[in-house]
């Protein structure tokens, strides 16, 4: 039957049955035998990210992946410029250009290919999250996040490694990774709470110009859950381990006691100005001292996440973000560090 777009019936005149008893001989028409198969371009075709197969996983169970790309399209938590609702739309559409899905993977640092691994990435679309109330996009977010944990993977971590992987769940079985596109920095506290079901308390390695620690305010606890309380609310609940790590700070804040507070919620800070300091090498042995075996050989029970909000990057090289701060590091030295949460794009800006 004819494909749908989503909320449309599509639109039919005549008969079809004709189409499907007389089946069409595509290598007779002018374009196939002449140019063969219809292919996309850099800068055309469906929108994914990096043109990786594309699925509504939500509603469709029928393609297995080992690592999922989902788009959290919220931005009503921030407390300056809003616009971080379109991240995920700029950021697959900025994406084009680098073609992994169309096997483009490889580069000189990384000395590898994606597609060298056997690993099946897709493309889940965007959870439809509401913009009118939180809480109830909130739960969106978290159920969106938990149902793709829940899949089954489609080849899972390399083999020598896999013994490990299972043993890494509380449930003894391997899961997903996800890629989530933001979206403010708020969509991580639902996902801390999916990631808790299944791996317990987690690590973060948060790369950011703020710190997102400080005291929920306001007169509700709803109103509480902001773009910079996240993680505060989400230690007292208990999703994250004291082992977690910032990467790039350089706010404004009220005084010591905002790090003296944030020393409480389980981070350690790596300033803008250490990658000056002590260099990019130390920079990653600070991380990697700090998560420990849960970065590289997955043999603790506790598991680690990757944040990454975009206003770690100068805002002469990123301005698309709510909360800009000068003097952020250079996409060059982002990518060195890390080898991948994106939040805070916000494209009108």
């Amino acid at each position: 039957m004819p494909s749908m777009i989503h909320g449309l019936e599509p639109f039919v005149s005549g008969d079809l049955n004709k189409f499907y008893t007389n089946p069409i001989d595509l290598s007779e028409e002018p374009w196939t035998s002449k140019y063969g198969p219809q292919s996309d371009l850099g800068y055309s075709g469906p929108l994914s990210f990096s043109h990786f197969d594309y699925r509504r996983c939500l509603e469709d169970a029928s393609v297995p992946f080992d690592i999922g790309i989902i788009g959290f399209p919220f931005d009503t938590t921030t407390s300056y410029r809003p616009g971080a609702r379109f991240g995920p739309y700029a950021i697959r559409s900025g994406s084009r250009r680098q073609g992994l899905g169309g096997g483009r993977g490889y580069t000189l640092a990384w000395g590898s290919s994606p597609s060298d691994f056997g690993t099946s990435l897709l493309d889940c679309g965007d959870v439809p999250i509401s913009a009118y109330d939180n809480a109830k996009a909130i739960d969106q977010m978290e159920a969106a996040y938990s149902t793709l944990l829940s899949r089954p993977v489609f080849g899972g971590t390399a083999a020598n490694y896999k013994e490990r992987t299972r043993a890494f769940a509380l449930d003894g079985q391997e899961h997903p990774r996800i890629v989530t596109l933001g979206g403010d920095h708020t969509i991580v506290l639902p996902i801390l709470r999916s990631l808790h079901k299944v791996y317990g308390p987690v690590s973060v390695i948060h790369f950011d110009a703020h710190l997102d620690t400080w005291p929920p305010m306001g007169t509700t606890a709803q109103e509480g859950i902001t773009h910079g309380s996240f993680f505060a609310i989400a230690a007292e609940e208990g999703l994250m381990t004291n082992t977690s790590i910032h990467a790039g700070i350089r706010c404004k804040m009220l005084g010591i006691e905002d790090i003296e507070h944030d020393d409480t919620v389980g981070f350690q800070v790596i300033t803008t100005d250490d990658i000056d300091d002590y260099g990019i090498k130390k920079v990653i042995e600070k991380i990697r001292q700090r998560i420990g075996d849960k970065l590289c050989l997955f043999e603790v029970r506790e598991g680690a996440i990757i944040v990454l909000d975009i206003d770690v990057v100068d805002p002469g090289l990123a301005p698309a973000t709510g909360t800009p701060e000068a003097g952020g590091w250079t996409t060059r030295e982002v990518k060195r560090i890390l080898r991948a949460d994106i939040v805070e794009v916000a494209p009108a800006l």
